[in-house]
């Protein structure tokens, strides 16, 4: 299949799995946010097992996920905040758990099994306090929860997609001046500044179909995401190079994998959910 065709079919699968998944229902919202933290957090252990490091992926991803599950059901008040406690005896299993385990390297194995708690599981935690109790864009499916709206998710995705075509399109026609060669050398200032107009201006035209937060809020949204979504990009890029790794995975063909598609979101959700938090 040509290249080309095969990017646009999983890019279009890519956009149905995010938007439709997250809109839906808050089911199905809990559901895509679990998919992709596991996805991305198994590819980021398989990345670092490959340089000779074993971190611990299963206790790894059952604390990941487990943060995941006690954020939802605290942001949607099923249970109190002081569960978040639980995390702690996870925590401590682990570094006991490596006691046992005879690895050459212990400290480095127990670097990369929390760092991947930290890069993957704590941004993707977040989603759930920016969807329940608010107001704005309706589910798809109608839903007998609490106050629900999945706005902010979809506009933050939008945007994101939008930086990421404006970049590319900017960096292609007028990309001379590169932005950060020593880790990404295809990117550029052209197609950085690119990035951030198409994202403001999608920002523009949707912030009132979308809700949730004031125009002038999402503006910000979207140049906080053009920023931080590019180091986000490169900090993914600084792993894969450091590891010898060329794309992340291959769920996505023509795309890579979980790590590829959402290494921009990684790094910028947890900026928005700050900012929305102190001024939405």
């Amino acid at each position: 299949m040509n290249n080309l065709l095969r990017r646009t079919l999983t890019g279009a699968w890519i956009v149905v799995f995010v938007l439709g998944g997250f809109w839906l229902h808050p089911v199905s919202f809990f559901l895509t946010g679990a998919i992709m933290l596991a996805g991305a957090q198994y590819e980021y252990y398989i990345i670092i097992r490959n340089t000779g490091v074993r971190p611990q992926l299963v206790t790894g991803m059952i604390t990941g996920i487990a943060a995941y599950v006690i954020s939802t059901l605290i942001a949607s008040e099923v249970i109190p905040k002081e569960y978040f406690l639980i995390l702690v005896p996870m925590i401590l299993v682990i570094m006991v758990i490596e006691l046992y385990r005879k690895q050459e390297k212990p400290f480095d194995s127990l670097a990369h099994t929390f760092f991947s708690i930290l890069y993957t599981a704590i941004p993707f935690s977040m989603l759930p306090f920016s969807a329940f109790s608010r107001t704005g864009l309706e589910t798809i499916l109608h839903h007998n929860q609490q106050i629900f709206s999945p706005g902010i998710i979809i506009g933050f995705f939008i945007l994101i997609w939008a930086n990421d075509t404006g970049a590319y399109l900017a960096g292609v026609s007028f990309g001379r001046h590169k932005l950060f060669e020593r880790i990404s050398p295809k990117k550029s200032w052209e197609g950085f500044f690119g990035g951030v107009v198409l994202s403001v201006a999608a920002a523009w035209f949707l912030s009132g179909w979308l809700g949730v937060v004031e125009r002038t809020n999402w503006i910000i949204i979207a140049v906080i995401v053009s920023v931080a979504g590019t180091y986000g990009d490169l900090v993914e890029s600084m792993l894969k190079r450091s590891t010898g790794v060329k794309d992340s995975g291959t769920v996505m063909p023509g795309h890579g994998g979980f790590l590829d598609r959402f290494d921009s979101a990684i790094i910028s959700f947890p900026l928005v959910y700050l900012f929305i938090s102190l001024f939405g």
